[in-house]
């Protein structure tokens, strides 16, 4: 497994981390507690020391999970988890109402964008309870909140990295002029972006300013929540509360279509004996200025099969193959 700094950290993460999204169960209809360890062990036995989550993952579960999976052996991994989506306030911007399993406008929780500082420190708090920790490695804002000035939001952050609480400092879902920013206050070191081969927006201007400010890039949905796995058939029906569920990338016509685009590409996985999700998550860490890609498993076996994609180094012949199916897509 390969490894890369966070920025300026000093903290070496696996390129493949483990997206522990789905484990909370929220928005991915649900989820069993005992094969998500397992899963998390997998993948930490298979070379992944970096776990991704946040408070909002199944409104605190999903962090429990990853508590009880990393129990003994926390020294070997790296935490990223989050602030700033709260289900417990009016304050911040509402972003969405949701139930149990996901969006609905009837639902109990009435999600907010919202970094003030008393909710954050709170969220802090509770987020080192949950995972069984004293830090955590690295802290990131998990949505931008218009109504906190981001250089307040730094200055706290910072002074948990003063008080031992956190080790690096990160935003997820934010602009160049956020990232600007919150560097101007002090060390920063990581944004966490949507970013695949089907959404390649980053490479316009955001991927060129990380690479010189020496700022990691972790690339969340990088197979496309399993769209780029090719192991969804055109028939596949989502459980309630999957937000794939009539989702348009998930249409029979759409996974027909992206089934012909796989199929161009499988050559080269076959060539190097990859998977196809194997193939598509060493492209997306073969791409410059993207360090890390996050990766979600349900299964011991697909974090093994995820973890394996961390040591492949693809040709320059072989990117520009799929360079040219991406163009002809």
């Amino acid at each position: 497994m390969k490894k890369r700094p966070l920025g300026s950290s000093g903290i070496d993460a696996s390129v493949v981390a483990f997206g522990a999204w789905a484990l909370g169960g929220w928005r991915w209809g649900g989820s069993d507690d005992r094969t998500s360890i397992d899963a998390l062990r997998a993948g930490i036995d298979a070379g992944i020391n970096f776990i991704d989550t946040a408070p909002a993952y199944g409104f605190g579960h999903g962090e429990e999970v990853v508590g009880k999976a990393i129990e003994g052996r926390r020294d070997q991994i790296v935490i990223a988890t989050k602030c700033g989506l709260s289900w417990n306030t009016t304050k911040g911007t509402l972003f969405f109402v949701s139930d149990d399993k996901g969006k609905n406008e009837a639902g109990e929780y009435r999600i907010h964008k919202c970094l003030d500082p008393d909710l954050v420190r709170a969220d802090l708090e509770a987020s080192l309870r949950r995972l069984r920790t004293e830090y955590v490695d690295l802290y990131l804002t998990h949505w931008q909140d218009v109504t906190v000035p981001i250089e307040d939001t730094m200055a706290l952050l910072l002074d948990f990295k003063k008080q031992g609480k956190i080790r690096a400092i990160g935003a997820c879902n934010a602009k160049i002029e956020d990232l600007e920013r919150y560097r101007s206050k002090g060390p920063f070191d990581a944004d966490q972006e949507r970013y695949s081969m089907f959404d390649r927006d980053l490479e316009k201007t955001q991927l060129p300013w990380c690479r010189k400010s020496n700022v990691a890039v972790l690339a969340y949905s990088p197979l496309h929540h399993g769209l780029l796995t090719g192991k969804i058939p055109a028939d596949r029906e989502f459980k309630e509360g999957d937000l794939r569920r009539g989702h348009p990338s998930f249409t029979p016509e759409n996974l027909r279509r992206t089934g012909a685009f796989l199929d161009r590409i499988k050559p080269i996985a076959d060539r190097r004996g990859l998977t196809i999700g194997q193939l598509v998550i060493a492209w997306t860490t073969a791409q410059p200025g993207v360090t890390h890609a996050l990766v979600g498993a349900r299964t011991p076996q697909q974090a093994v099969e995820n973890a394996k994609a961390g040591s492949v180094e693809l040709t320059a012949d072989e990117l520009g193959e799929m360079t040219s199916a991406l163009a002809a897509r």
